[in-house]
């Protein structure tokens, strides 16, 4: 990964336009050739972004005190980021090496396989497509079909916080780029589910569930699923 703290200016060329005017930015550009542009706020959401494939060409630019001139081009749609730097103040290189992947505790791993067993408690006629389903960015925890027919990305946490939503998100982006998936709508489904990650999902146009992990496990429990 190589880290990038730049003055610079960043222009969106695209099916719509924007424009980051020039301010202190940090700019993250990953081993699978994804770019993306952070201030400091926002946590950890990108003021604008490129995904893979991409290309990155760097290049000397000098015009109004600019210094160097970055475009990264998108492989499929050719969409660019046009970066006008016009000072660096650090530029370092990381080798981070595979990452093991996100560990699930004990209870979201079980509610992940009673949930995949019994994939009718989302719904009458819904049927399983798989579990672990492989992204590029990790496995969608369920990948399953409606009643009628369309595809559904399910993750399960044991407590649901926004950065569960985030992850979603980023799975659903992915697997709506696959014609054979397509459209892809997301259900976020965790035991207890926080009041600002429900307000995200449904933002996002993302179902949210609760989970009786009893209820999952066959035990009698008042109540319903959900």
């Amino acid at each position: 990964m190589r880290l990038v703290i730049a003055r610079c200016s960043v222009d969106y060329v695209g099916k719509l336009t924007a424009h980051l005017p020039m301010a202190p930015r940090l700019v993250l550009i990953k081993a699978d050739g994804s770019v993306s542009i952070h201030a400091d706020d926002r946590a950890y959401k990108p003021l604008n972004w490129m995904n893979p494939p991409c290309t990155l060409r760097e290049e000397p630019y000098e015009d109004n005190g600019a210094i160097a001139r970055w475009t990264v081009t998108h492989g499929k749609s050719g969409e660019r980021l046009i970066l006008t730097i016009e000072e660096i103040l650090h530029d370092s290189s990381h080798e981070l090496g595979l990452d093991p992947g996100l560990q699930k505790d004990g209870v979201e791993a079980h509610l992940q396989e009673l949930l995949a067993e019994h994939i009718t408690t989302l719904g009458d006629g819904w049927t399983l497509i798989r579990r672990e389903y492989p992204t590029a960015i990790g496995p969608v925890d369920i990948l399953c079909r409606d009643d009628g027919g369309a595809t559904v990305a399910v993750e399960i946490k044991r407590r649901g916080e926004i950065d569960g939503v985030e992850q979603l998100t980023r799975y659903l982006e992915l697997l709506n780029r696959d014609p054979h998936l397509a459209p892809v709508r997301g259900i976020f489904a965790a035991q207890e589910i926080r009041p600002q990650a429900r307000v995200l999902a449904a933002d996002r146009g993302i179902d949210c569930v609760t989970l009786d992990y009893d209820a999952l496990r066959g035990i009698e429990h008042e109540g319903t699923l959900f």
